[in-house]
């Protein structure tokens, strides 16, 4: 819902304590200095909150399920708090002609100054007809927003890169927001759902500096997505000595041993999954014996599957050496991390998205 719904006045505000709470956890997800605080609040904080249109298309809402379920803080009211959420099918008040009638007032009256936000994928096959809304294809209804938009942030890795519906053999032509957007700067927040905080990280680096975040070249911020969820998984050790779960239920399982030989994704996969964890809750997938099924790369459900088979690729410590098959799926998956490999090499380079300036030891991420 707006601040103002059809001029109904909503309390959406949050406790300073809580509010700083949420920028503190925020600056640190995005590795900024606690000098940068301060900073960020003052942005939050401001009455100049930016209008947020929120586009719903192909998808599950988990991405906004998952928001709403943010505590400790409540990341859906800060969020609620530092924006002005001006159009969203889900929680907003209004329904068929008014909230249409928002939609356009807000496109209109806001036009190079709102964020649109895009869930899920948007169907290009027959023109598009496999998701209307208001007797528009998603295809037509993203044509008149996102060149009006200041910036797009796709949420989920159905907005990011199709996610499930674009799986083979992608019937309704699914595809994410980069493949039809031009011209408006557009930042990916991929995962099925996204971790909150990243998308919180995005928003207050946006009101902080007036840009968004640098990405990799999947156009996903550094600070999120930087760095192998391997690399940063409490299981690492485990796989260094050579200490592997070789089936689910086993000893290996039951004492927390590495997952990779019952499929783990996590040596292709880039995710801060591990350091940050889902709306405080304290745990994640692989921490309560799950592998990472990937679901920050770009066509997981195919590349990534089956998903109880082992990644190839992988330099296994304790004698296994190089695995270089790993079933029907070893070579498409060995291609997409070899590709991402390719990409995160270069990371450090990384890209603006808005503005083409240095970076500053502010914009450190």
């Amino acid at each position: 819902m707006s601040r103002h719904d059809f001029g109904k006045e909503v309390d959406v505000k949050v406790n300073r304590r809580t509010f700083i709470k949420g920028c503190t956890m925020a600056a640190a997800a995005m590795g900024l200095s606690e000098t940068m605080v301060p900073k960020m609040v003052e942005a939050a904080a401001s009455d100049q909150r930016p209008p947020v249109v929120w586009l719903h298309f192909q998808e599950c809402t988990g991405c906004t399920e998952s928001l709403l379920r943010g505590s400790h803080p409540d990341i859906a009211r800060l969020i609620l708090d530092i924006i002005s959420l001006d159009y969203h099918e889900t929680v907003m008040a209004a329904a068929g002609h008014q909230a249409e009638k928002s939609l356009h007032d807000t496109i209109n009256k806001y036009q190079g100054k709102f964020i649109c936000v895009v869930e899920g994928g948007i169907p290009t096959k027959d023109g598009g007809i496999y998701c209307k809304i208001a007797g528009k294809t998603a295809m037509d209804i993203l044509a008149e927003v996102a060149p009006k938009a200041a910036a797009i942030i796709a949420i989920g890795s159905c907005a990011s890169f199709g996610g499930i519906q674009a799986a083979d053999p992608n019937p309704t032509g699914a595809v994410g927001v980069k493949d039809l957007v031009k011209g408006t700067p557009i930042i990916n927040v991929p995962g099925c759902p996204p971790n909150p905080i990243c998308f919180l990280g995005t928003v207050l680096h946006y009101l902080t500096f007036g840009r968004l975040p640098r990405t990799d070249q999947l156009g996903r911020p550094l600070f999120a997505y930087g760095r192998k969820t391997h690399d940063q998984c409490e299981r690492r050790a485990h796989f260094d000595e050579g200490r592997f779960a070789q089936q689910f239920g086993d000893k290996g399982h039951l004492e927390g041993y590495c997952l990779y030989k019952v499929g783990c994704k996590g040596p292709g996969t880039f995710s801060n999954c591990p350091a940050v964890r889902f709306n405080d809750v304290g745990t994640w997938p692989v921490s309560v014996g799950h592998g990472c099924i990937g679901c920050t790369e770009p066509a997981f459900w195919d590349t990534m599957s089956p998903f109880y088979e082992r990644l190839p690729g992988v330099n296994i410590p304790g004698g296994d050496g190089i695995v270089k098959e790993a079933g029907s799926a070893g070579k498409k998956i060995l291609g997409v991390t070899a590709a991402a490999v390719g990409i995160h090499a270069a990371v450090g380079i990384g890209k603006r998205i808005i503005g083409g300036k240095d970076s500053t030891p502010e914009d450190q991420e």
